[in-house]
């Protein structure tokens, strides 16, 4: 069974990233959304931990990368709104760290 992972919060302010990369799966995906697209900023922790990762099924929400400013990495994927919708639909279950 995969699971899609789906975070919202800032990797600067919790430990949410740390805690859904230990309980990452090789089929599962993790959904960057809101203030989570920040992991992705050249030079913190959390984008080392990210881009260290090989196989990560790695998204970023287009309309996120994009109010931050962000420049979308090679190792990770953008998708829009149905294409988050379509993710959910491909993987067994979808888990929202709260």
């Amino acid at each position: 069974m995969s699971t899609l992972h789906v975070l919202s919060h800032s990797p600067f302010t919790d430990t949410r990233l740390g805690s859904c990369l230990c309980l990452l799966g090789t089929a599962d995906a993790l959904l960057l959304c809101g203030d989570a697209a920040y992991a992705l900023q050249p030079g913190s922790a959390a984008y080392s931990e990210l881009s260290a990762r090989s196989g990560l099924n790695l998204y970023v929400l287009e309309e996120d990368l994009q109010a931050r400013g962000l420049v979308l990495p090679g190792w990770a994927k953008v998708v829009d709104y149905p294409g988050f919708v379509d993710l959910s639909i491909q993987h067994d279950k979808v888990n929202t760290w709260l």
